[in-house]
């Protein structure tokens, strides 16, 4: 893939050419089980969280190739969990965003892989196998989409907005606050429910949709889409701010500059009155 802008070569780094060569290969591998997506051997992790011998492929194969290029740097993973490093350099890998979508037959769903130095997300890739969309980030060079500069969109009305989030979960736990942030983004226009975090956060970047907001997800789910948003140009804030932090993935915020800080006070008085 040579990726040109008006005629510029658009140069992204090494460790960005890793990350998307890992990412590559691994959406082979998926691709082929999509296509073969009804004779998939499917395991049970655990409540609305299923693993698949697919995703467990695309982790092996990205690690591989991460660890070929910086045997030095740790992993964080979303199936095999930590694999120390230097403790400098890591990356944060999530080998298949939308697992449920990807065992239904629903074409949306990706890979995330973040580089974090020194605790900070440094670079990032989101790609979406289905469209051949590769959303990459830089800090401080900007986010793009394949060729494209990506920048969030400018609306400012709620009725002219995309706003996301997901349906609460069903099992014993009721969730109090993901049903109350469902409730108020149901109520607009534009809600949706994609069931693939990091495209959610890809989404936003691109101008797709102005606002991404969630709980209970995983530092692999986001760590590499935070980014993406933030050098698109885009807010993001943990809705729980004395708890959390975005990174955690326990609870996130993303918008266009134009609505954060009025889905963020909404969101808020919301939530405190639960």
């Amino acid at each position: 893939r040579k990726y040109m802008v008006r005629s510029q070569r658009l140069t992204r780094s090494p460790i960005v050419n890793v990350m998307s060569t890992a990412v590559f290969e691994a959406a082979k591998s998926l691709l082929r089980d999509f296509n073969d997506v009804e004779h998939l051997q499917v395991s049970r992790k655990g409540t609305g969280d299923f693993v698949s011998k697919a995703d467990q492929r695309s982790e092996k194969i990205i690690r591989q190739h991460l660890q070929k290029a910086h045997p030095d740097y740790g992993l964080l993973l979303e199936e095999m969990g930590e694999i120390e490093g230097d403790g400098i350099n890591r990356f944060i890998v999530d080998p298949l965003d939308g697992t449920k979508n990807f065992l239904h037959g629903i074409p949306h769903f990706s890979i995330s892989v973040a580089y974090e130095k020194h605790g900070k997300i440094e670079a990032g890739v989101v790609y979406n196998p289905i469209t051949d969309e590769l959303f990459w980030t830089e800090r401080g060079m900007g986010a793009f989409m394949n060729t494209n500069r990506l920048r969030v969109s400018s609306r400012e009305s709620l009725e002219n907005a995309i706003l996301i989030t997901e349906l609460p979960g069903f099992g014993h736990d009721p969730q109090p606050h993901k049903k109350a942030l469902f409730d108020i983004f149901r109520d607009a226009p534009g809600f949706r429910s994609f069931g693939c975090a990091s495209l959610n956060l890809a989404y936003v970047a691109a101008g797709r949709a102005e606002c991404y907001a969630d709980f209970d997800l995983n530092p692999w789910d986001v760590a590499a889409g935070l980014l993406i948003v933030q050098e698109a140009g885009g807010v993001i804030e943990s809705i729980d701010r004395k708890n959390h932090t975005p990174e955690s993935g326990k609870s996130v915020m993303a918008c266009n500059q134009a609505l954060a800080v009025s889905m963020s006070m909404k969101v808020r008085r919301t939530l405190k009155a639960e």
